[in-house]
C-alpha cells in the first residue's frame, strides 16, 4: 500500500508540473524518466545495499570529524561560557555556538578547495556527465551539481558570465536548483539537528528533483555555442590564506544571517500563535498547516497517526526555513515521538532552500548580475517557489519507497 501511495505521489507532482508547464510540446520526457531512475538507483543503493551502507558511514565519519574539528576551534574562543545542566545532567546545548558557528569551518574548507580548483574541476565533469546522460544543457547540469555544493547565492554567482545566453526558461531552471538544494557549509549544521543519513542522501535526490520539475515547468532547447562553462574566475582569492580568510568571513556572515533569521521566524511564529490562539484556544500555526498539509504527507507515505505533526513540519519549513523546522523536529527524534519512517521522509523534505524568504534572496543575487532578469525572477517567484517545494515533496516521496 506503501508504495502505491509512494507512487502516486510521484504521478500527481509530476502532474501539478505538466499543467505548470510554459511549453509542454518541448518536455524531455527522456531526460526526466533518466533522472527518476537515477534517483531510485541512488536511494536504493545508499539505503538498500552493504556498498552504500558503507559509503554513507564514511561520509558520516568526515562529516563528524569536520565537526569535531570545527568544534575545537569554536571552543578555543568560548570555552569558558557556562552551560546550564539539562535534568538528564548532560550540558545544555547553545545553538548558536554548537551548531551555527560550525558554518565557519565548513566555508572555510569549501573556499579553499574553490582556490584550487578542485571542487570546481570535480563539479565541472560531474555536470558534464549528469549532461551527457540526460541531455540537459551543460550550464544547468553544472549549476545543478553547483548547488549542492555553494548557497544561492554563489551557485548563481559561478555562472554569471552566461547569464547574457540565459532565457526565461534557462533562468528558471538555474533558479529552481539553487532554490531545491542546499550549502555545503551548513550541512555540518543540518547533521546536528537531524539524522546525517538523510541529509546525504537527499543532496543528489534533490539536485534530480529540482532539475526534474524544472524541465517539466520550463523545457528549453539550447544551441551549443550557449551552452560553455567556464570555471576560470571561480576564486577571487589570490593566495591560499587569502581563500582561508574569506572562507571565515562568508561562514562568519551566513552564520549570523541565519541567526538573525532565525530570531525573527521564531519570534514571528510565537507572536503569530499567540494572536490566533485569541481567537481559537490552544490553536497554533503548526497545526494549521498540519491539517493543511496532511493529505500530502499521507500521499508520501506518512504513518496515519504522525500525518499532523509531519505536515507542520513541512508548512513551518515552507513559511519559516528550514532550520526552525529541524529545530522542531530534533526533540521529536530524541523522544522517539516519531517512527524511522517519518522522520526520514521528513527530514529529506527540509534539507533544501524551498521557502518563501529564498524567494528574495535569489531574485536579489541575479538583481545584482543582471537587473532585467532580476524583475523576471522577482515575477515568477511564487511559481519557483511551488516547483521547488514539489521538488522536495518528490525527493521525500522517493525517500520514503525504501524506508
Amino acid at each position: 500500500m506503501g508504495i502505491l501511495l509512494g507512487l502516486l505521489a510521484i504521478v500527481v507532482v509530476l502532474g501539478i508540473a505538466f499543467l505548470m508547464s510554459n511549453d509542454r510540446k518541448n518536455i524531455n520526457y527522456v531526460a526526466i524518466g533518466i533522472m527518476i531512475l537515477l534517483q531510485l538507483a541512488t536511494t536504493w543503493f545508499m539505503f538498500n545495499t552493504k556498498i552504500g551502507e558503507i559509503i554513507v558511514k564514511f561520509i558520516s565519519g568526515i562529516f563528524d570529524a569536520l565537526i569535531k574539528y570545527g568544534k575545537e576551534g569554536v571552543n578555543f574562543i568560548l570555552g569558558g561560557v557556562a552551560r546550564v545542566p539539562m535534568d538528564n545532567g548532560d550540558p545544555s546545548q547553545i545553538f548558536f555556538f554548537d551548531v551555527l558557528l560550525l558554518i565557519i569551518f565548513f566555508a572555510t574548507i569549501l573556499s579553499v578547495l574553490t582556490y584550487l580548483k578542485i571542487l570546481p574541476t570535480i563539479i565541472k565533469y560531474i555536470g558534464a556527465f549528469l549532461s551527457w546522460i540526460t541531455g540537459l544543457p551543460k550550464v544547468e547540469s553544472f549549476n545543478a551539481v553547483n548547488s549542492i555544493f555553494f548557497g544561492q547565492s554563489e551557485a548563481l554567482l559561478a555562472i554569471k558570465s552566461q547569464f547574457h545566453h540565459l532565457s526565461e526558461n534557462r533562468l528558471y531552471i538555474v533558479s529552481a536548483s539553487a532554490m531545491g538544494s542546499v550549502s555545503a557549509s551548513i550541512v555540518g549544521a543540518y547533521m546536528q539537528m537531524i539524522p546525517e543519513q538523510y541529509v546525504l542522501v537527499a543532496l543528489p535526490l534533490n539536485m534530480f528533483s529540482a532539475l526534474i520539475l524544472a524541465s517539466i515547468i520550463a523545457p528549453v532547447k539550447v544551441p551549443k555555442e550557449e551552452d560553455v562553462v567556464d570555471i576560470k574566475e571561480v576564486s577571487n582569492a589570490k593566495s591560499f590564506f587569502e581563500a582561508m580568510g574569506n572562507g571565515a568571513l562568508d561562514g562568519g556572515k551566513i552564520a549570523l544571517i541565519v541567526a538573525a533569521m532565525l530570531v525573527a521566524f521564531i519570534a514571528s511564529l510565537e507572536l503569530v500563535n499567540s494572536v490566533i490562539q485569541m481567537i481559537f484556544a490552544g490553536v497554533t500555526l503548526q497545526q494549521i498547516l498540519g491539517y493543511i498539509l496532511a493529505p500530502i504527507a499521507f500521499l508520501m507515505g506518512i504513518p496515519s497517526g504522525e500525518l499532523i505533526q509531519a505536515g507542520s513540519l513541512m508548512g513551518t519549513k515552507i513559511v519559516t526555513n528550514e532550520f526552525v523546522a529541524m529545530l522542531q523536529l530534533s526533540p521529536m527524534i530524541a523522544d522517539g515521538a516519531l517512527s524511522d519512517k517519518t522522520i526520514g521522509i521528513v527530514s529529506v523534505f527540509l534539507t533544501s532552500f524551498a521557502n518563501f524568504s529564498s524567494i528574495g534572496i535569489i531574485a536579489g543575487t541575479v538583481q545584482g548580475i543582471d537587473s532585467k532578469k532580476g524583475a523576471t525572477v522577482s515575477k515568477f517567484g511564487l511559481k519557483l517557489l511551488i516547483g521547488a517545494t514539489l521538488g522536495s515533496i518528490l525527493s521525500a516521496t522517493i525517500a520514503g519507497l525504501f524506508l
